[in-house]
């Protein structure tokens, strides 16, 4: 499938990982001319659309890598996910109400092909949109992403690049340095926006401690093209490693993710889930969205094990025994 490619020039400010290591993606392919018409269209839609008129400063240029259909696959989950967001009964409270829409969208990715380093080029970022295929981290990017469209009744394609854009980078910025590789600072940087919040409490069941050495990136850089062909880009990915090392986070270790009142309401459906792994240099190796079941507590994923995204169906006590590295999980909630 051809890939296409739409420049947007930032002048105003457009509004607003999987089971192993950071993100990564697939190089790009030049546009037939007929998507570029209607690129250009989109362009022009997403330059004049939207202003934030809080930020003054003047954004670089950035590339859009998509292939013809994406933009209408990214229409058809915002279309759902407003036709169910209007039938949700208004009696019933506006938590619940947001678990139900998460849960809807998430739900209506299940099935896509999980594939890994959809992001990664090895010279020039782009700001990758790919809903044929999904790796753990893009498919709660492309579910938070539809979320806030939603959300905030934003609902153009253009809105959705501006909510992507924003969810995946510092500032927006679409560069590989700013680019939230780590799993923490992903979180961070939404936390700012105020897209999401991370939940550590009560103690129980956080009762346990990670403290991050972040290190994985900067010392494998032959897994990532871009570093492996650009080692200039090593220098900011350390900077970042460095920046997070030492911070500590609260967690529920594995042994403690059981069917009880106190989880139920410490874990809500529609939360992200990030588990946290022993390896070396990593903070967070999965991430996923949580579903209660009648047995306990799941997680919807891009599956590197069933090949596509799933309500997994072992609970996620079950799901983590089988993985020797995983210690325990962190929960970030969307406002």
């Amino acid at each position: 499938m051809k890939t296409t490619f739409l420049t947007i020039i930032a002048s105003a400010t457009l509004m607003a990982q999987c089971n192993a290591a950071p993100k990564e993606s697939a190089p790009a392919v030049e546009q037939p001319a007929t998507a570029a018409k209607q690129t250009n269209r989109v362009a022009k839609q997403a330059d004049a659309s939207l202003h934030d008129s809080t930020q003054k400063t003047a954004k670089p240029a950035f590339e859009v890598q998509s292939a013809p259909n994406d933009s209408s696959l990214v229409m058809q989950h915002i279309s759902k996910a407003l036709k169910y967001k209007a039938s949700i009964a208004q009696d019933i409270a506006a938590d619940r109400q947001r678990q139900l829409l998460l849960l809807h969208i998430a739900r209506g990715f299940c099935g896509i092909p999980y594939v890994a380093k959809t992001l990664e080029n090895d010279s020039k970022e782009n700001l990758v949109v790919n809903l044929r295929q999904l790796d753990c981290t893009t498919y709660v990017e492309n579910v938070l992403a539809v979320y806030e469209c939603v959300k905030h009744n934003r609902t153009s394609y253009a809105d959705y690049l501006h909510f992507l854009r924003r969810i995946r980078y510092v500032d927006g910025n679409v560069n590989y340095s700013a680019r939230q590789h780590y799993f923490t600072e992903w979180i961070e940087e939404n936390t700012k926006d105020g897209f999401v919040r991370e939940i550590n409490t009560p103690n129980p069941p956080f009762n346990t401690r990670q403290t991050l050495s972040i290190s994985f990136m900067s010392t494998h850089t032959d897994a990532y093209p871009m570093l492996k062909n650009n080692p200039e880009m090593v220098k900011p990915i350390a900077e970042t490693e460095r920046r997070l090392s030492g911070n500590t986070y609260m967690y529920i270790p594995k042994g403690d993710i059981k069917n009880t009142k106190l989880l139920r309401s410490a874990i809500h459906d529609g939360d992200i889930i990030a588990i946290i792994t022993k390896k070396k240099g990593l903070d967070t190796s999965h991430i996923g969205i949580a579903v209660w079941h009648k047995d306990g507590l799941h997680m919807l994923n891009a599956s590197q094990i069933h090949k596509k995204v799933v309500e997994e169906p072992m609970t996620l006590y079950d799901y983590m025994q089988k993985h020797p590295s995983q210690v325990g999980i962190r929960i970030v909630r969307i406002n």
